[in-house]
């Protein structure tokens, strides 16, 4: 399984620092945001990263490298102007290649979630061993949280492992999720594209599958919410925003 980490985001809440440093690299307890998913897909034994990159993004690559430094191999998915989420996946299409993938924001904190969890969540046949048909199997899979303060109305119901977009309790969209790549066949290279209108289409049909991840998670959207997250025995607060 490949992975793509989205770093092409200009964050402008985190300006002034964002002006010269572009948001996945700023430091969370000693350790750029992007690494912290690197060395964590690294220990899942997810290897070969594709990091699409737009603001100050060769900032990002004369850092990361090609990724010998953490055990991986590191490609690179160059945006003129950030694509958005969905734009940047197709974008990155020929370097992810036809297989189900993982994604992950670039500006989330996440430190101990386990990516050995996300290679076997997309399943082709029931428990009898009978293929779903193509229209009836998840196009994607995606890990909620519970909704922090700054998001109290949260993204998606959950029947099950089934997520919709009515009902509740609802819960919010982690950023992390597993797709299938013919999920983007409509969207051409170059193309600005948002993922979360593309989940919500698939919701209605019932594809879309997912899970409650209770760890550690931040979505570090603010400087003040930074410097909470690098503050000796501070009180964390969650950080971000929804699905987009």
């Amino acid at each position: 399984m490949k992975a793509m980490i989205f770093a092409a985001g200009r964050g402008e809440r985190m300006r002034p620092l964002t002006d010269t440093t572009p948001k996945p690299l700023l430091k969370v307890r000693g350790r750029p945001l992007i690494v912290w998913h690197i060395v964590n897909l690294v220990k899942a034994g997810i290897t070969d990263i594709v990091i699409n990159h737009a603001h100050l993004g060769e900032q990002i690559e004369a850092a990361l490298g090609d990724g010998s430094q953490f055990g991986a191999r590191l490609l690179y998915s160059r945006e003129e102007t950030a694509l958005e989420t969905a734009g940047g996946i197709a974008q990155a299409r020929h370097l992810l290649g036809e297989e189900p993938f993982v994604a992950i924001s670039g500006d989330i904190y996440a430190p101990y979630f386990d990516f050995e969890q996300v290679k076997d969540v997309l399943h082709d046949k029931d428990m009898w061993g009978n293929r779903y048909p193509a229209d009836q199997r998840d196009i994607c899979w995606l890990y909620m949280v519970p909704n922090p303060d700054w998001h109290p109305e949260g993204d998606f119901g959950m029947t099950m492992y089934a997520l919709t977009n009515d009902g509740t309790p609802k819960w919010t969209f982690g950023n992390i999720g597993v797709y299938r790549m013919e999920m983007f066949d409509r969207i051409a290279a170059g193309e600005h594209a948002k993922l979360g209108p593309l989940i919500r289409e698939y919701a209605d049909k019932r594809q879309v599958g997912g899970e409650v991840y209770e760890g550690e998670w931040h979505n570090v959207g603010t400087v003040t919410q930074l410097d909470l997250l690098n503050a000796p025995l501070a009180a964390l607060a969650p950080a971000g925003k929804g699905v987009q």
